[in-house]
């Protein structure tokens, strides 16, 4: 079926997706499923397969067993190079592959076509003013003609999410965005994340992390992940209770949530 022929159809519809390396198992059956409109979390430990899972859904990895359906195009009849460009991804790993000399706005305009260079693609004077219309909503216009590499941490965060903005994507994939930030950081970019949950024309959403108090406003699925495993997914006040975030992080937690936001500690034995 061609892409977006029925504007339902799912973004993202994984099969029994199971992924195996040297023996071990990092995903296992999975089955999930996004819709348009929908924004989700994606929560598990450490080795939970988040980035695995992340990996197969960016088409940059093929699982060993299952059926990967992405934007109408099914994994393995489809050319991935063409269909990467209609995936946003922003992830530290993806961040360690841009060279630390390009300008803010060549980083974000290469973002049309998943590009890494500027020199692979001409880009017109709209694309540029797109990108600086992206580079200031993402708070960091000042920052435009600076070299990516000397940004601090949450500069380079905000910078990678205008970039994933640039192709106009079906489908945004956000690994750990929030890692390695100070707590004001970390809330800017919560606030940011926020504010693209609200926005219509912003498509289908993915937020990988860690912690609860990452989640922005605005995010109304999860999937949590142990073992490789779905351990439970759907609708976020559904999933995430106390019962299912213990059971995911194998840790008797509290949960609570305030001012749209949801915190978690640990049990006192």
């Amino acid at each position: 079926m061609p892409a977006n022929e029925h504007p339902d159809d799912p973004v993202l519809d994984l099969e029994s997706v199971s992924v195996v390396r040297d023996g071990r198992t990092l995903l296992d059956a999975v089955d999930w499923t996004i819709r348009p409109g929908e924004r989700w979390v994606l929560l598990g430990r450490n080795g939970s397969g988040k980035t695995t899972l992340v990996r197969v859904a960016s088409l940059y990895l093929h699982p060993t067993a299952g059926v990967v359906h992405v934007l109408g195009e099914t994994l393995g009849r489809v050319d991935v190079r063409r269909l990467r460009t209609r995936i946003g991804v922003a992830s530290q790993s993806f961040a360690d592959l841009l060279r630390r000399d390009l300008t803010v706005l060549d980083v974000v305009v290469t973002g049309k076509h998943a590009a890494l260079e500027p020199w692979w693609h001409t880009y017109t004077e709209a694309d540029r003013a797109r990108a600086r219309e992206l580079i200031a909503r993402l708070g960091v216009a000042s920052h435009e003609a600076q070299p990516f590499g000397t940004l601090s941490s949450g500069e380079r965060q905000r910078v990678q999410l205008a970039r994933t903005l640039m192709g106009e994507p079906g489908l945004l994939l956000l690994d750990e965005p929030a890692a390695g930030l100070d707590l004001a950081g970390r809330e800017d970019l919560v606030h940011r994340l926020g504010a693209l949950a609200a926005d219509p024309a912003v498509a289908p959403t993915v937020l990988v992390t860690h912690h609860t108090e990452e989640i922005p406003d605005g995010f109304t699925h999860a999937l949590l992940l142990r073992d490789g495993q779905v351990l439970v997914a759907g609708p976020l006040a559904d999933v995430l209770t106390e019962a299912n975030l213990s059971a995911c992080f194998d840790l008797p937690l509290r949960l609570e949530r305030r001012e749209g936001r949801w915190l978690s500690w640990a049990a006192r034995t």
